[in-house]
């Protein structure tokens, strides 16, 4: 028997599907593939995730996606540097150091999902 997982994808929610495949394109994702009801998006081999033209306010506001970086100071640099937050109207908050050993940052999505950049310290 052979058990083996291969991957796991969430479904993201979105409010506007035009606006969060150019938000997400902008984050520097790339879209892999396209139709009217799904996107799939990867970073390198490790991330990725499908964007769905599906919108719950409730499972939206509720939705955290946790992705894990090697610089966080060099994420939080280059989306101040094409001024995600301002491009896209969305909230993002300041690097803060936790007390769980890690330093991480919030960026929320145009329809609310909640993205915490994290970095190991």
């Amino acid at each position: 028997m052979n058990l083996k997982a291969i991957e796991l994808k969430t479904l993201i929610p979105a409010k506007d599907f035009k606006t969060s495949l150019g938000f997400y394109q902008v984050f520097g994702f790339e879209k892999r593939y396209e139709d009217e009801q799904i996107a799939y998006f990867a970073y390198g081999d490790q991330v990725s995730f499908l964007l769905q033209n599906f919108y719950e306010k409730d499972l939206a506001e509720n939705l955290v996606q946790h992705l894990l970086v090697e610089d966080i100071d060099a994420w939080y640099s280059h989306l101040n540097h094409i001024k995600l937050a301002e491009v896209f109207s969305v909230r993002m908050t300041p690097i803060e150091e936790k007390p769980w050993g890690m330093k991480e940052f919030h960026v929320f999505d145009p329809s609310g999902v909640l993205w915490t950049i994290a970095q190991n310290l």
